[in-house]
């Protein structure tokens, strides 16, 4: 393929070859990416277009909701709900499933949608997007609640878009993850980043560090040693990044690689996460596992957590395979009592374990 000749409905065409429901998933995809032009016209006139701020209610997860929000959801909903390609949607700003009105022919897929990640920052010209992720539903039925709770290993398709300087998709199949960029002047995706591939190492994580006294210890662990730099056991410096905007979070590792981190914490007893697994988990994960990444709650692979509700929130640390391993393996220690005699930070002590460990 050449980059910046290949137009995304093309590459479509190359890459859905030998899948099962190719030209409706395709077709499907190809009306996500107009609502996202919609939702890229309305976030670029910012407050020009009268689209910024709170409009005063708030969404199933009790967050107060822009005005962004509301219209990004409808751009997907109206969007993609006519074209008899999709049998429901979910989105993260709805409590139930979308029916698909019945003058509209139901299709063979459910596409479940955070129609704008980050939409706080919008106010302050921050990076945001939309994140989505595909999933088959071969019933002649209409789709039930629990028709959406698959996992994620069972995504068809999934991508986000970031509304930054230039307009991305970012989107993959299960064949890799590709970027694109949207030429304005044509109104085309074009191939601009083919087979993105994360460093396997990296010197940079993210995470938000005002939540720090209510992290588990592996993750105390982890970040205290990359704080460290040379002094420490890892033997070099790193670097903190925080967007407080997922999907500019994620679209960065994609390009240059680090690690990403939103762990389990004390903060709220009653979430087990922060993240939404159907919305924004899986999606990223996928994306980030077929670019040669890593995604998992802490404890367990994300695309293999069994989802109990639409809403379900999960913790997600995501990125370079080599940290992530590592992470992983001392959220292990802990499990296993291996890490118990944990010294806070604060205490200025180092850690029992070695380089290497």
């Amino acid at each position: 393929m050449h980059l910046g000749r290949t137009t995304l409905s093309k590459f479509l065409i190359e890459q859905l070859t030998e899948i099962e429901g190719a030209s409706e998933l395709g077709a499907l995809l190809i009306d996500v990416t107009a609502a996202v032009k919609a939702i890229s016209a309305m976030t670029a006139k910012g407050a020009l277009g009268g689209y910024l701020g709170k409009i005063g209610s708030t969404n199933v997860q009790g967050e107060t909701q822009q005005k962004l929000d509301v219209l990004a959801d409808q751009a997907l909903l109206k969007g993609c709900e006519w074209g008899g390609l999709v049998a429901g949607m979910a989105s993260e700003e709805l409590e139930e499933p979308y029916s698909i009105p019945a003058e509209f022919t139901r299709g063979r897929y459910l596409l479940v949608f955070d129609p704008l990640d980050g939409s706080s920052n919008a106010d302050v010209n921050v990076t945001v997007g939309t994140i989505f992720s595909v999933l088959r539903h071969d019933k002649r039925e209409a789709p039930t609640h629990a028709d959406y709770l698959q996992p994620g290993r069972q995504q068809v398709a999934a991508g986000y878009a970031l509304y930054g300087p230039a307009t991305m998709l970012v989107l993959t199949v299960g064949k890799g993850t590709h970027g694109f960029t949207l030429d304005r002047e044509i109104g085309n995706f074009i191939l601009t980043h083919e087979d993105m591939q994360i460093p396997a190492d990296t010197s940079e994580f993210a995470i938000n560090t005002s939540n720090a006294r209510f992290w588990e210890p592996p993750v105390h662990r982890y970040v205290t040693e990359c704080q460290a730099g040379k002094t420490g056991d890892r033997g070099r410096d790193f670097n903190m990044r925080w967007i407080a905007s997922m999907v500019a979070e994620v679209h960065r590792i994609l390009i240059r690689g680090g690690v990403f981190m939103y762990p389990k914490d004390s903060k709220d007893p009653s979430k087990p996460g922060r993240l939404r697994l159907m919305y924004e988990a899986n999606p990223v994960a996928m994306l980030a596992e077929q670019a040669g990444g890593q995604a998992i709650t802490g404890y367990e692979r994300v695309l293999d957590v069994a989802p109990t509700s639409l809403h379900q929130r999960v913790p997600l640390i995501l990125g370079s395979r080599n940290e992530v391993e590592r992470i992983q393996r001392y959220h292990a220690d802990w499990a296993a009592g291996i890490d118990r005699p944990y010294v806070s930070p604060l205490f200025n002590e180092r850690s029992m374990f070695r380089p290497g460990a």
